[in-house]
């Protein structure tokens, strides 16, 4: 690899481990934006469950690989916080389906509406096609990587 491909892949790297961490704050923003108590690994599973609800919590487990111990305890907070709705699952007595809140349904949407004004903001001085560039290249990065 010549010393030109190696520094130019040192600045991608750079420049990911930038989005990363800006990523990690966005995420950490519209989860407050949601509810202040609400953590942004919480935040993840609420927004699965309002695009995939209502689900049981073994689909959740099998999705975030993560534990039944930790689902639960997550699903509680959720529930806590007015952001979910439990449900008996009518094809399991023993099971429960979980479903977004209304409200959540609601407070996820206005969270959207406000991150998607405030890049269009930021991004007002970009061409479409400046951004469709961007987004191909950004494709093409996670194929690559996939």
């Amino acid at each position: 690899m010549s010393q030109t491909r190696a520094a130019a892949l040192h600045d991608l790297e750079g420049e990911v481990g930038v989005l990363l961490r800006r990523i990690k704050r966005v995420i950490a923003d519209r989860a407050a934006c949601v509810h202040p108590d609400l953590q942004p690994g919480a935040f993840h599973m609420l927004i699965w469950i309002a695009e995939h609800g209502p689900v049981r919590s073994s689909a959740l487990v099998e999705e975030f690989h993560v534990d039944k111990g930790a689902v639960s305890r997550t699903l509680q907070h959720l529930c806590e916080l007015g952001l979910i709705d439990r449900a008996p699952d009518p094809a399991d007595g023993r099971a429960a389906l979980m479903s977004a809140s209304p409200d959540a349904v609601r407070r996820l949407r206005e969270a959207d509406d406000q991150r998607r004004a405030w890049v269009q903001e930021r991004l007002k001085g970009w061409s479409a096609t400046e951004l469709a560039e961007l987004a191909a290249q950004l494709g093409r990065y996670n194929d690559a990587l996939t």
